[in-house]
């Protein structure tokens, strides 16, 4: 590769021959002479004695052609006055001190005619700063107004909430805008109340909101506080839908930061926004030790979590990154975005199914991975109850053994399964098909503890995720595009919820920190009533509880009324991560998962009630519809024998 040499300003002059540069560069010719003139004039109050005039003309006559390369030089001509700012301000400072040194060296060395007076070498560079960077920054405000001004008096006005750098940015990027007109900002910082920012007054605080809104006649505010922690928004965004007032916002922080976005593109407050949670504090650098360089693999890859989980690893440059689902379709996509995202990472997408260990050795003898992500399960559980208990247990429950099977045959460092907090006190199989998922995952860490260590398992809990396949929050949403009714099962169910990109990035922080056979639960924050997840979608949209109507249509089968994160008979452990912590939790041995196994695969030919009342031997907790006459008929000696139950704590 050809090596660039570096460009020095005062070498590499080429003159601005564009019609708007040359009229720049005139103009700054004849704040030069002005100056000099100025400077002189202003030395003598106006009375400048003859041999002082003569020495003014003689070095105008090479001080401004001298002045001039300086400004040619140092790029005044690069940019364009109507976006003039201060860094136009700091290369004419430059340019104007370097001109004015070179003027003293010359005057010093060559002494070419009298002598000038030292107050005269002060002024003009005083003066030519003024005369440069006054003009510039007219012509903007000018051409500011010209092509702006008017609109401001006639869009729609609009309060901003917040007065931070992002609000302040809003501002600024909102003067040009045709459509909106701010008339004024809302802060509950005492110290900047009824100061102007950028011309916006600061008319009060927050609370303030419902009076400020009536006296200026203004229905939509902008929530612009993307650094403000998830209470200060959801209050604010809270007071404004209780005052009927319409609730716009700015992107998140993140997205302004990665410069995805800018602070103008403001849009309507989402649900998902009020359920925002406190951004997650990743361990970075054990983080690249885990992934960058190295083959990681994500099964599941083309769900919302695996794809999530994927989105998440790349940004730690895995050597190659091994997209693993049986869905076409979910992975063609995936496919799609990271060919258009990440082109620079080195990724294969792989079509197959967790149960055939075939298929997995050979992929993961080809290449090796170090890490792999377990996110491939069944767990919509209205439609595991029904037709399909015998396809969750063999997907949810066989499909983690073989993987982990071949994993750790293979001799891959970590297996990190995707658990859920279905899984404790299960009323569903998809529930207890994950938890004994978990149990196998402890059962094969503890057929290792009579050798060095070759797998480590590690297993993760969470609740629901916005905007995952399944979750309520499209569903409501669509039910309200349609003018209802909304359909909540039951007044009092509860449910915690969790942002994808948080739920994937504590998924990799307990991966990295898991030494094996842990079950990490995640800080779930507060658990959110489903009524009012409803009720807050519907006034988010410009209605309200009068128009959408919300039905109670019952629990579905399997379906609880509140989550738990914890059984009855466990307890946590604290780690060093705040939102992290370590489930004790009964495990398993070898034994009990050679004896599992076989169950599951004896289920394709049960009945599901048979399936479900056997799921009792295995899953203690397990309290699903099962028929009393039925289990008392099916309480053989053989069902306990095969399920022999090991106490062992980790």
């Amino acid at each position: 590769m050809k090596k660039l040499k570096p460009v020095n300003p005062i070498t590499e002059i080429k003159l601005p021959i564009e019609w708007r540069s040359f009229s720049a560069f005139a103009y700054d010719i004849f704040a030069a002479l002005i100056s000099w003139i100025l400077a002189y004039n202003l030395r003598f109050n106006f009375n400048i004695p003859s041999e002082f005039s003569l020495a003014l003309q003689q070095i105008m006559l090479w001080a401004v052609p001298l002045q001039s390369v300086m400004f040619i030089a140092y790029g005044l001509y690069k940019g364009i006055w109507r976006f003039a700012s201060l860094p136009d301000l700091k290369r004419i400072l430059i340019a104007v001190f370097l001109g004015m040194l070179g003027v003293v060296a010359i005057l010093i060395m060559l002494k070419p005619h009298g002598v000038v007076p030292r107050s005269v070498l002060i002024l003009d560079p005083i003066l030519l700063v003024l005369i440069m960077g006054g003009g510039r920054f007219a012509y903007r405000s000018w051409k500011e107004h010209t092509l702006y001004g008017s609109s401001q008096s006639q869009g729609e006005p609009v309060i901003i909430l917040g007065a931070g750098e992002a609000a302040i940015a809003l501002v600024k990027d909102l003067m040009r805008s045709e459509e909106w007109r701010v008339v004024g900002m809302l802060d509950d910082d005492v110290a900047i109340k009824g100061r102007y920012l950028l011309g916006v007054k600061v008319l009060g605080g927050i609370t303030e909101l419902p009076e400020i809104a009536r006296s200026l006649n203004v229905s939509n505010v902008i929530v612009a506080m993307p650094s403000a922690n998830h209470q200060a928004r959801r209050k604010a965004v809270s007071l404004a839908n209780f005052n009927h007032l319409t609730v716009l916002t700015v992107p998140a922080f993140d997205d302004l930061l990665s410069g995805k976005v800018t602070v103008s593109q403001i849009r309507r407050v989402e649900v998902e926004d009020l359920l925002g949670r406190e951004p997650v504090h990743l361990n970075d650098d054990g983080l690249h030790a885990m992934i960058e360089g190295r083959v990681v693999m994500v099964t599941g890859a083309g769900g919302s979590i695996g794809a999530e989980l994927c989105r998440q690893i790349i940004k730690y440059q895995p050597d190659l990154l091994i997209c693993f689902d049986i869905s076409e379709y979910a992975l063609y996509a995936i496919e799609q975005e990271f060919k258009a995202r990440f082109p620079q990472v080195q990724s294969i997408y792989v079509i197959g199914d967790v149960k055939n260990e075939k298929r997995l050795k050979l992929l993961l003898e080809k290449y090796q991975p170090s890490v792999v992500f377990h996110a491939a399960a069944y767990k919509h559980v209205p439609l595991m109850e029904q037709e399909n208990v015998a396809a969750a247990l063999a997907n949810n429950v066989l499909g983690t053994y073989t993987l982990a099977k071949v994993c750790k045959e293979l001799d891959v460092e970590k297996f990190v399964l995707i658990s859920t907090d279905k899984a404790v006190n299960p009323t569903n199989v998809m529930g207890a098909s994950k938890r004994l998922a978990e149990m196998v995952c402890q059962g094969l860490q503890d057929a290792q503890t009579a050798r060095a260590i070759n797998t480590r398992f590690v297993i993760v809990r969470f609740g629901n995720v916005l905007g995952s396949s399944g979750s309520v929050i499209p569903k409501f949403r669509e039910q309200i595009a349609k003018g209802g009714p909304v359909t909540v099962t039951h007044p009092e169910i509860t449910r915690y919820f969790m942002s994808i990109p948080e739920a994937a990035q504590l998924v990799m922080q307990a991966g990295l920190m898991g030494t094996g056979a842990e079950i990490f639960v995640l800080d779930m924050g507060e658990p959110v009533r489903i009524a009012d997840l409803a009720l807050d979608m519907i006034r988010l949209s410009g209605l309200n509880e009068n128009e959408i109507e919300i039905q109670y249509t019952g629990l579905r089968p399997g379906e609880k009324l509140y989550e738990e994160l914890l059984a009855d008979d466990e307890h946590t452990l604290p780690t060093p991560h705040e939102k992290l912590r370590i489930a004790v939790a009964r495990s398993a041995d070898k034994a009990w998962v050679k004896a599992l196994i076989k169950w599951v695969e004896s289920t394709v030919s049960t009945d599901e009630p048979k399936i479900k009342e056997e799921l009792k031997m295995w899953v203690e907790e397990y309290t699903g519809d099962i028929n009393a006459n039925q289990a008392e008929s099916h309480k053989i000696d053989a069902m306990v024998q095969l399920a022999p139950r090991s106490s062992t704590l980790h």
